[in-house]
């Protein structure tokens, strides 16, 4: 076998771990990001503010290094990365209530006063947290597979299973439908005509990186696992095709329908999975004898699969129409955050049911219990950052005037003061971006996305990644991903959002 098919080998032919599992590994960047803001709270009450050097590392120690060996040589002991963070979180918060400036009172009166106190409610911290874990998640995970130390039942599914790796591009979906337009309501003074012909434009930057990825890959004879999306399909191309259909179908049916929608063309689609030829068709084309001749023999995975991401999306943007709701409060987003906790649940039910008496997961088709599985991991992880920084946002009552990146800004003042304040903070902010990892990554997060690919693609053809020891594989990974880290962030510092359209 030469190098290529070597690597393609090595990343083909996976059945993938538990729900469970992958479960436990997204609920642990929250008690990491809980972490680091309960050390920036403390350092600031301590010593003098930090440079942008140190800031950084913190960060990146924080929000990256954990991600890179729960997907390597700590892969087996997620429960025993949960309790350390957890106890370093314990020890920093006991510090920084011990430390505490605010009103000494009983535990009882202060969690009272903390549930009526204002947050900054136009800007929601866990939806930038979630799109930046899973662009950082599916960055490392794209690298690291190619290696040895990579465990397999963490790589993308052949057929059927829940592989870690089958969450970043679903993942990737879901956070992209809750801050899309119609979400924000970027056009709603505009005709639907307008707003359909903004969203036409919206997608040449992904037509030309997607046709650009498919010339680049074919040139250099780069590696592919064609039954992930087909010959000539990326996942570029399934996102112009998702952005197109959502539009159109957000023009038709009203924002807080888009559950009805996303349910209707999942159990449509999977109907005609049970009791069409379609499923024969993705998984052995035309003729049942596995043909790639014609483009929709070529690309049947990536084409037919569509519909199940339209679906993805559709829930993502109900799921970002809830969270923009007004809430004032704190214990208004708490109730926030339980209830959708409670949709996860729910839908992690709902999947064992489906899996039981449908069709178990499938990536590769993009099927019913995948759509679920998708949707209840992001809901998950979207209610442990809200939980999170609802925890942090606590810390930062006890300490006056600590500052935190990317979390919830206290409102103690008046409405008045409110708003002078609020004017200020914005003001200051266009002066000067935050030192903050997150912030820069979800400002350039197509950019980080693209860097990534390139960075891989070049690690791959200099380095034989098949044969490469245990220190070897972390030392590039973490100098691969502290690379592409610094030049976003360094983007961020220059206040540089690279935006083509």
């Amino acid at each position: 076998m030469s190098q290529k098919q070597m690597k393609e080998a090595f990343v083909s032919n996976h059945n993938g771990t538990s729900v469970l599992e992958v479960t436990q590994g997204l609920c642990l960047p929250a008690l990491c990001i809980v972490c680091r803001g309960f050390l920036i709270i403390l350092s600031q009450h301590l010593c003098s503010s930090h440079t942008w050097r140190t800031r950084f590392c913190i960060d990146f120690v924080f929000l990256i290094v954990p991600l890179v060996a729960t997907l390597t040589i700590l892969s087996s002991f997620v429960l025993l990365e949960h309790l350390a963070v957890i106890i370093c979180g314990a020890g920093l918060f006991y510090q920084i209530y011990c430390r505490r400036t605010c009103a000494r009172m009983p535990v009882r009166k202060m969690l009272e006063k903390f549930l009526k106190i204002s947050l900054e409610s136009e800007y929601i911290p866990a939806i930038s947290c979630f799109r930046v874990i899973n662009s950082a998640f599916t960055a490392i995970a794209i690298l690291a597979v190619d290696f040895p130390l990579f465990p397999r039942r963490f790589a993308k599914t052949e057929l059927y299973g829940t592989g870690a790796m089958d969450f970043g591009v679903g993942g990737f979906i879901f956070g992209t439908a809750m801050v899309c337009p119609e979400v924000r309501k970027k056009y709603t003074e505009e005709p639907r005509f307008y707003y359909l012909t903004k969203s036409l434009y919206s997608v040449w930057p992904l037509v030309l990186l997607g046709i650009g990825r498919l010339v680049i890959i074919k040139a250099i004879g780069y590696q592919e696992h064609v039954t992930e999306y087909g010959i000539h399909w990326n996942f570029f191309f399934t996102l112009i095709v998702v952005k197109l259909i959502t539009s159109l179908l957000l023009i038709i049916f009203p924002l807080n329908k888009s559950w009805i929608v996303a349910i209707s063309i999942i159990v449509l689609y999977q109907l005609a999975l049970d009791f069409t030829p379609l499923k024969s068709v993705i998984l052995y084309g035309t003729d049942g004898s596995g043909t790639r001749v014609g483009l929709l023999n070529a690309n049947r995975e990536g084409i037919i699969s569509t519909l199940g991401y339209v679906a993805i999306h559709m829930a993502g943007v109900q799921t970002g129409s809830y969270m923009l709701k007004k809430r004032s409060h704190v214990k208004d987003w708490i109730k926030g955050a339980y209830c959708i906790l409670l949709a996860a649940i729910s839908l992690f039910i709902s999947l064992y049911i489906v899996q039981v008496n449908v069709e178990v997961v499938s990536r590769r088709m993009a099927n019913l219990a995948f759509c679920i599985w998708i949707v209840a991991s992001s809901l998950i992880l979207l209610s442990s950052l809200l939980l999170g920084d609802i925890i942090l946002s606590f810390a930062k009552f006890l300490i006056k005037e600590a500052v935190v990146p990317c979390s919830w800004k206290l409102i103690h003042s008046s409405v008045t003061n409110k708003k002078h304040l609020e004017s200020l903070a914005s003001e200051a902010k266009r002066k000067e971006p935050s030192l903050c990892l997150i912030t820069a990554m979800n400002r350039n997060q197509l950019i980080f996305f693209l860097l990534s690919n390139i960075t891989t693609g070049l690690v791959n053809l200099l380095i034989d990644t098949l044969h490469s020891s245990t220190l070897w594989a972390l030392f590039v990974l973490n100098v691969y991903m502290f690379t592409n880290c610094l030049i976003i962030y360094v983007l961020h510092l220059q206040d540089k959002t690279i935006k083509f359209w």
